[in-house]
């Protein structure tokens, strides 16, 4: 295919470069719509009657506009007191998890690190090998942690996948020379390491913040097993029972308060979903300018 310069030097489309364009371009939208769609369709169905919902009235518009769904929710307290404790969990642990994962990953993307390798090689290990549940779990309890807030943020803020992101980020993107030029200026490690490389590892530390908030904000296996306290349960753990408590009722119940229930569980099914992820997407735009270039500067080289 041979692209040809027209008046004013732009380039003549060939007839192939077009139909190859709107190939590509059909199928973007195509995969756009696969993926944008379902969560329309959240949206309108918290809006909706949940009857129309359940026999697939529902496509573009919601039927039977209501906000019950939403009102039956924020009747229960306890949602709020999840908010906030969900909300305090992912700060202090996306806090925390930056912390111990930039540190350990710039100290692993130092050559001057005696034994960098062997212990590069054990972190990598404890990705494909662990105790287990049960040893986990005395552990915890022998360090005093369960039922506390600290195991919400502390056990498991170490994730080796970040590290080695970030660990191939700073050995890609941090030139020796700035460490040498440093050095001469009388700068330490730990100077160097918080007044020159943490500035140019914006866009790493954003993308590992990302991560870590969203595995935060959805985490519920680890305060369904660790936590006892109802007070410090998150909010994924108080929508499920709420969902459970509403399925349970209508399941032994009979006649129209069965009815009653069923149609509240249906109201809230999709209402749950909305309250659940839209504070954790208003984040993810703050974030964005950064995304593509930390993966991408930390995917490089390994």
């Amino acid at each position: 295919m041979e692209n040809t310069l027209s008046k004013g030097n732009k380039v003549r489309r060939s007839r192939q470069d077009v139909i190859f364009s709107t190939i590509i371009y059909g199928l973007a939208a195509f995969i756009l719509v696969i993926v944008i769609y379902p969560l329309y369709f959240v949206i309108i169905a918290s809006f909706s009657d949940p009857s129309a919902v359940s026999s697939g009235q529902i496509w573009f518009v919601p039927k039977g506009f209501t906000l019950d769904g939403y009102t039956e929710l924020l009747k229960h307290p306890e949602i709020w007191r999840g908010y906030g404790n969900t909300i305090l969990y992912t700060v202090v642990g996306t806090l925390v998890g930056l912390l111990v994962n930039i540190t350990a990953a710039y100290a692993l993307s130092r050559k001057d690190l005696v034994g960098r390798n062997f212990l590069m090689m054990l972190y990598v290990f404890t990705m494909f090998f662990n105790g287990g549940l049960i040893p986990t779990f005395l552990t915890i309890k022998e360090f005093h942690l369960y039922d506390t807030f600290a195991v919400m943020v502390l056990p498991f803020s170490v994730s080796v996948y970040n590290i080695i992101v970030a660990r191939t980020f700073f050995q890609s993107s941090i030139p020796d020379d700035l460490w040498d030029a440093a050095q001469i200026d009388g700068c330490g490690n730990l100077r160097y390491f918080i007044k020159v490389v943490l500035p140019l590892s914006k866009s790493i530390c954003a993308v590992l913040a990302l991560w870590i908030a969203v595995g935060l904000w959805n985490s519920y296996f680890n305060a369904l097993i660790y936590l006892k306290d109802s007070l410090r349960y998150p909010l994924q753990i108080i929508l499920r029972d709420i969902l459970i408590t509403n399925a349970d009722q209508s399941a032994l119940g009979t006649g129209e308060a069965a009815q009653i229930a069923l149609r509240r569980a249906n109201l809230m099914r999709y209402s749950v979903i909305i309250i659940s992820t839209v504070p954790i997407m208003c984040f993810y735009p703050f974030v964005q300018k950064y995304f593509n270039k930390g993966v991408m500067i930390g995917a490089v080289k390994g």
